[in-house]
């Protein structure tokens, strides 16, 4: 159980609760626990008055049980290092025992000043709720039923079972219009780009276009592959898809059209059409990164681009936001023209996906767990979203939140100037968040400029339930 991450917190009293970095050691659960609270008051990672968090919640974090939390905490009120109180929580004494002298001469150690201690960095989900158990029994039940070639190198398309199951779970969660035929399995976006760059170049493709607001990382791939990626404005329709008449020698379109990474906006109707027309009318293509679309608190998610025409629109999904980044697993459903040159770059490259985490994936949507977790979630970040703009309306009524009710990011409207000082007075207080700068783009000859735009970009997904309410707190002090 060693190296389990909760909060931490240092401070006067908090209004949402401590934040702990705790290492479960000695001879049980119970016993590590109680050393490692005690060893954070020692240190001062936990100051008097600290409040903690919850025990349901600090247990659901480590992954022990309820009591293991209860006893620890109250053992540790027993012995003077912690007070409860009907109605206040389970806080650090204002008087705790005398903590250890340091020898003089010996080396002392100091904590890592540039260590985060709330993350709200963009691109992960909330991973203490990966449903572990679940996993774990269609783990158990793909395993036994996996049939003997499961265990050798198989086809460079991914398992059929895996194939067949996203063909009818994207066509009804989504209204992706592909057989199982069609789709190629991948270790995530990333692949999938990469193997499609390699595709464009193979074709002459000499340009890739790409939105104003996005990842470098995606363009640094495009551009390693020997493709140029021109800037597309992006306003509060989305991109601008008239523009794409007027770059010279794009072939192909990356697109985030059910929710704009990480602007938050969708791609308007007419947007959406006039992709797909811009598509049929030049022989190019769109690819579309669907990477958060299950998410859609207001409303139905709007469905697939793909849905409007399945031979110009290559389709990205992934586990990584649904389920956790780590699984690797992702997948793109191909025009039919371009399944052969994706499966032999795949298969002259890295497979790159385990056949028994795809049998696992398999199961886990044909038995329904991935429906019924992706729900659970949809709920879970909802709350989230909402707890964030009422905290704000309260605490910050000058900053406004923009973008729409999805996915596991907003972006917070900060006054003219101030993004960096703002980002840079986050990490003081161990806080991980971006600016909306960080993911501009845009070139000399584009031939416009983007407008001054200072912002938060804030994943409200990330954090862990004992440590939400501190990350809000925290992020409350340093807005202006």
């Amino acid at each position: 159980m060693a190296g389990h991450r909760t909060s931490s917190a240092a401070g006067p009293p908090r209004a949402f609760g401590a934040d702990l970095h705790v290492e479960l050691r000695g001879p049980g659960l119970r016993a590590g626990l109680a050393d490692a609270l005690r060893e954070a008051v020692r240190t001062g990672r936990l100051a008097p008055g600290s409040r903690l968090p919850a025990s349901r919640s600090l247990a659901a974090d480590l992954g022990v049980s309820r009591n293991t939390v209860v006893e620890s905490y109250a053992e540790l009120v027993a012995e003077g290092w912690l007070t409860a109180q009907q109605g206040s929580g389970t806080r650090v004494a204002t008087r705790v025992p005398e903590p250890h002298r340091v020898t003089p001469g010996a080396p002392r150690s100091r904590p890592d000043e540039h260590r985060p201690r709330y993350g709200l960095w963009t691109g992960a989900p909330d991973l203490a709720n990966f449903p572990r158990t679940q996993w774990l029994t269609a783990a158990r039940r793909a395993l036994t039923a996996a049939p003997y070639d499961a265990f050798g190198y198989g086809d460079a398309r991914g398992r059929t079972e895996l194939r067949a199951a996203l063909a009818d779970y994207l066509a009804r969660a989504r209204g992706v219009c592909a057989g199982p035929e069609r789709i190629v399995i991948c270790s995530g976006f990333h692949h999938g780009l990469a193997l499609m760059a390699r595709a464009l170049r193979v074709r002459r493709v000499g340009a890739v276009a790409v939105e104003a607001y996005g990842l470098g990382l995606f363009r640094d791939l495009l551009r390693n592959a020997g493709l140029h990626t021109p800037p597309l404005y992006v306003d509060e329709h989305g991109g601008r898809i008239d523009d794409l008449a007027r770059l010279p020698g794009v072939g192909a379109v990356l697109l985030t059209p059910a929710h704009q990474y990480p602007t938050g906006v969708a791609l308007c109707p007419e947007r959406r059409t006039a992709a797909v027309d811009w598509a049929r009318a030049t022989g190019g293509l769109i690819l579309e990164d669907d990477y958060d679309g299950e998410f859609r608190y207001d409303r139905q998610p709007v469905g697939a681009l793909q849905g409007l025409d399945p031979q110009r629109v290559v389709y990205f999904g992934s586990v990584s936001k649904s389920l956790a980044p780590g699984l690797r697993l992702g997948w793109t459903v191909l025009p039919e023209e371009l399944i052969r040159e994706i499966v032999t770059a795949k298969g002259h490259g890295d497979y790159m996906t385990s056949a028994l985490e795809q049998l696992t994936l398999a199961e886990f949507i044909a038995s329904g767990a991935y429906d019924r977790h992706v729900r659970s979630m949809r709920l879970r970040y909802r709350r989230r979203r909402d707890q964030l703009v009422e905290v704000l309306r309260q605490r910050a009524p000058g900053i406004r939140v923009t973008g729409m009710a999805a996915g596991l990011q907003t972006v917070l409207e900060l006054p003219p100037g101030t993004e960096s000082s703002v980002v840079q007075a986050a990490a003081r207080q161990g806080l991980a968040i971006r600016g909306l700068t960080q993911f501009r783009y845009e070139t000399e000859d584009c031939g416009w400029q983007l407008p001054e735009r200072d912002a938060l970009v804030v994943n409200y997904a990330a954090p862990s339930d004992s440590a939400w309410s501190s990350a809000l707190d925290a992020l409350c002090t340093v807005l202006p």
